[in-house]
């Protein structure tokens, strides 16, 4: 059975939904018993470690921080890492994007876990697979 945890910080939302996604999607990319923690926050709270741990002074709307990388990560460690998303970030992309804020966080949740098993979008050919992947994902969930 997964543990998926989800924290507030700075922001006002039910977690209970996003929870159950969380869920859905470590279903559908055959993940069994892992561990993610879920944070859901302000952009002031992002900023923050997209500062101290990237170098980017600004807020973005998805980091992650896996467990499962570096040379003492075990690729059995129940637990997958850490997805922050900037609930403030996905309400203004929503609204560019034409849909509601749930279904935004639902595409960076995907985005973020992906990235918790190692794809990357910052290398042309990697961007293709990482994409089509969140494609497939997001269709299934």
């Amino acid at each position: 059975m997964n543990l998926v945890a989800v924290q507030v910080h700075s922001t006002d939302i039910d977690t209970r939904p996003i929870q159950l996604v969380a869920e859905s999607i470590l279903r559908v990319l055959n993940l069994t018993d892992v561990e993610l923690s879920l944070v859901l926050c302000d952009d002031a709270f992002i900023h923050r470690l997209n500062k101290d741990y990237r170098g980017k002074d600004k807020a973005t709307d998805v980091l992650s921080f896996a467990q499962r990388e570096g040379d003492a990560a075990f690729a059995d460690d129940p637990i997958l890492g850490d997805v922050i998303i900037s609930v403030d970030t996905a309400q203004r992309q929503s609204l560019v994007r034409g849909h509601d804020v749930f279904h935004e966080i639902k595409i960076l949740l995907v985005h973020g876990i992906l990235h918790l098993l190692g794809y990357d979008h910052e290398q042309d050919d990697e961007a293709e697979i990482m994409e089509a992947k969140e494609r497939q994902v997001l269709s299934k969930i």
